[in-house]
């Protein structure tokens, strides 16, 4: 797809990602959405231009014939329960992850669910073949809703173990990132019987604290929260609170994967399938192959497991629990959506009796190591994805091919891969020892930094 990547669009405001676009874009979607529905939910998060972008998706979505119903900030699973609890699909302006001077949008359906890439290919084709407003008799008009923060906490409150986290009394230390998650994720945990903490707590789309992306480079302040307050734990969420990262007891960063592989112990059986993207940690694998499940991988996105996920779903596979190592996790059963307050909510009913670190300390076993690889042009990305393709050509491993390429040791893996949605290289490692996993990514950035 040309306009979606792996996880909606993406662009520098006012740069590669303008107003006019955006209306564009909205009216495309709209003129799919309004086939079945006259309402169409928008929120953003809290980016110095969400609100300019969200005023012109609500145009573009007027022009189709569409009644906005304007949510306000409020972090993307917020978005995704209001469409499931009203039956309405949904347009959420955020970049997510990405650093403040970016914006974007991601599109739901009314089951609160991102849109499938099938269905994105149709907006795609509404964009780039063009569609007809209405008259302006019949252009729609935008509600203003309030209220739909709270009704998402309390459908969280609802859907997990509330008494169990109330009994452990967890003193739980909150990263917001300034993002939308610090409207609901703070009183959330205090709702569950939580001591909270927050740093970075408050709404700001300058993102003065820390970058979005919750990665250790950007935590430093939550570590030592946790550390100097003995906390039981520190949440991080990004930009729009559909991730979480876990900070330990010590205020050590854990990785995500450790979480996914902890959380899935708890949930996965044997005829249950797993989703995860190519970059699957072998803590993972280890998990489902103790419970005699099956892994299902995709394409490195949210976009991609939702697809997945869906489809399994529609063929009566049973899928508990799917995600990422990035903190981006999904429970199917709840809905087919990462949220990132669920997903720390549901990692607190694993603390009744142990602390994080007992709970994760089975899943310390691999060492993983990333790297970033920036490009200015088209024509250095061809160049550094052909070095690649060289790589591992030239690799005595067979590599595989499902999102960009993958090189399994047995012992150790590395997989480099251009972003679906940043004009990078992504490189990652991975193996039992620290050096072994530093030693492969260094070759394979040696190898992309050479074109």
């Amino acid at each position: 797809m040309e306009e979606f990547g792996s996880s909606g669009v993406r662009g520098v405001a006012l740069e590669t990602l303008t107003p006019e676009y955006a209306l564009g874009l909205a009216a495309a979607a709209g003129s799919v959405f309004t086939e079945d529905h006259d309402h169409v939910a928008l929120g953003r998060d809290t980016r110095e231009t969400g609100g300019m972008f969200a005023d012109a998706v609500a145009s573009g979505l007027a022009s189709v014939g569409c009644t906005v119903d304007r949510l306000g900030v409020v972090p993307t699973p917020s978005l995704q329960a209001y469409c499931e609890r009203t039956g309405v699909p949904g347009v959420m302006v955020t970049a997510s992850h990405n650093p403040p001077e970016f914006n974007g949008i991601k599109l739901c359906g009314s089951n609160g669910v991102e849109l499938t890439r099938d269905v994105l290919e149709v907006v795609e084709d509404r964009f780039h073949e063009g569609h007809d407003t209405v008259n302006w008799r019949r252009s729609g008009e935008s509600n203003h809703v309030d209220g739909a923060n709270r009704a998402y906490r309390e459908e969280l409150l609802a859907a997990v173990d509330r008494d169990a986290i109330a009994d452990a009394e967890l003193t739980v230390a909150l990263d917001p990132a300034h993002g939308a998650g610090a409207l609901t994720s703070p009183q959330l945990f205090r709702d569950l019987g939580c001591r909270v903490l927050t740093v970075n707590g408050q709404p700001d789309g300058r993102f003065p604290g820390r970058d979005p992306e919750p990665v250790k480079a950007h935590l430093g302040d939550l570590e030592s929260l946790v550390s100097a307050t003995d906390a039981d734990l520190g949440i991080a969420h990004d930009g729009d609170a559909d991730r979480a990262m876990v900070v330990d007891e010590t205020g050590t960063l854990v990785e995500g994967d450790a979480v996914l592989a902890a959380l899935a112990a708890t949930t996965v059986s044997a005829e249950d399938t797993v989703v995860s993207a190519v970059n699957c940690s072998q803590r993972v694998v280890d998990v489902v192959e103790a419970a005699g499940a099956e892994l299902h991988l995709t394409p490195i996105g949210s976009t991609y497991l939702i697809t997945a996920i869906t489809e399994l779903l529609a063929e009566g596979v049973s899928v508990p629990i799917a995600g990422e190592g990035n903190g981006g996790i999904m429970f199917p059963d709840y809905r087919v959506a990462r949220d990132g307050a669920y997903t720390a909510a549901k990692f607190c009913e694993l603390l009744a009796d142990q602390h994080a670190s007992e709970v994760l300390e089975p899943y310390d076993g691999y060492a993983q190591a990333r790297a970033n690889i920036a490009y200015d042009t088209d024509a250095e990305r061809a160049a550094m994805v052909d070095a690649i393709e060289r790589y591992a050509y030239e690799a005595d491993v067979e590599a595989d091919t499902i999102d960009g390429y993958r090189l399994d040791y047995g012992d150790a893996w590395v997989l480099a891969r251009p972003s679906g949605t940043e004009p990078v290289i992504r490189v990652y490692a991975e193996a039992r020892e620290h050096s072994r996993a530093e030693s492969l990514l260094a070759e394979m950035v040696e190898a992309v930094e050479a074109a």
